[in-house]
Order: structure tokens, then C-alpha cells, then sequence
């Protein structure tokens, strides 16, 4: 049993939510919902928390209301070991959401996200300090984080 999960707190999407991470995510799945009854504070039938799984995780989304929303203070990193990788979970995340940059964007839930490929800590914290920094100025100037680049970029090409 997991001691410590997230609880992400949705105004009334929690089941939309999960719902999307798990199709988003593989080796994922939907554990259990709880519904809201006539004594409320929700619509009754509608989702009052929803457990769900993403890679081992668990996670619980929460229709608590309108009272909090999410900010870039918490994000998910998500270790990608190829450009394709980084390519899908930045297409499906960034779809009805918004891209920031180096490799952070938000989904359409508010929720922030960094893809991050893999060989980003092998080039920022490679043996050349020079390309290191090379590597690290052409993330900066990246919204989606293209491995490529950062490889050029440290290789100074």
C-alpha cells in the first residue's frame, strides 16, 4: 500500500480528469469513485472523489468546488526516454491546455506538467561545463524540449 498519494481538488471535473490521465497515461486505471448523496454539498450522482492509478501511483481527484485552483507551485515531471515520448505525452497533455517553456505546460485542467526527457540530466550535468551550458540555453529558449537540440547544443553544432 502507497502511505503517502496526491490529492488533485477539481471544482466538478474529477471523473473527466482521471478519466483523461488514464487514458493519457499507460499502465494506468480508474480504482473506485465515491458519489455525492441528497445530503450534498455536490449534485447528487456526481463524483465526490475518484482513486485512480497512473504507473503505480495513486492518485484521488476530488470535486471539492471552486474554492482552490492550481498554480505551477506543484507539477508532475514525467521521464521520458525518447523524443517520441516526449512528443506523445506533449500532444495529448498540452491538448485544451497551454504550452510555458522548457518542457512545462499546463493541461486542460489547470494541472502543470514537465516533460522531460531523460538526456536533459545527462547534458546539463555532463563532463564540458561549456556545453552543459550550451545545453542549458537552448532549453531555455524551448517550449516542448527537443533532444536533438540539446545534443547539438552541447556538442556545440
Amino acid at each position: 500500500m502507497q502511505k503517502i498519494s496526491t490529492c488533485l481538488w477539481f471544482d466538478t471535473q474529477a471523473e473527466e480528469a482521471a478519466d483523461f490521465y488514464v487514458s493519457v497515461f499507460d499502465n494506468s486505471r480508474i480504482l473506485s469513485a465515491s458519489r455525492y448523496g441528497d445530503a450534498g454539498p455536490g449534485t447528487p450522482g456526481q463524483a465526490m472523489t475518484v482513486e485512480f492509478e497512473i504507473e503505480g501511483r495513486k492518485f484521488m481527484a476530488l470535486n471539492g468546488g471552486p474554492a482552490f485552483t492550481f498554480n505551477e507551485a506543484v507539477s508532475f515531471v514525467i521521464d521520458c526516454s525518447s523524443q517520441d515520448e516526449v512528443d506523445r505525452y506533449w500532444a495529448a497533455l498540452t491538448a485544451g491546455g497551454s504550452e510555458s517553456q522548457c518542457g512545462w505546460l499546463k493541461d486542460k485542467f489547470g494541472v502543470s506538467w514537465q516533460v522531460v526527457p531523460s538526456a536533459l540530466g545527462r547534458l546539463l550535468g555532463g563532463p564540458d561545463p561549456a556545453g552543459a551550458q550550451r545545453a542549458m540555453e537552448a532549453m531555455l529558449g524551448m517550449r516542448k524540449l527537443e533532444i536533438s537540440e540539446l545534443e547539438a547544443a552541447y556538442n556545440g553544432s
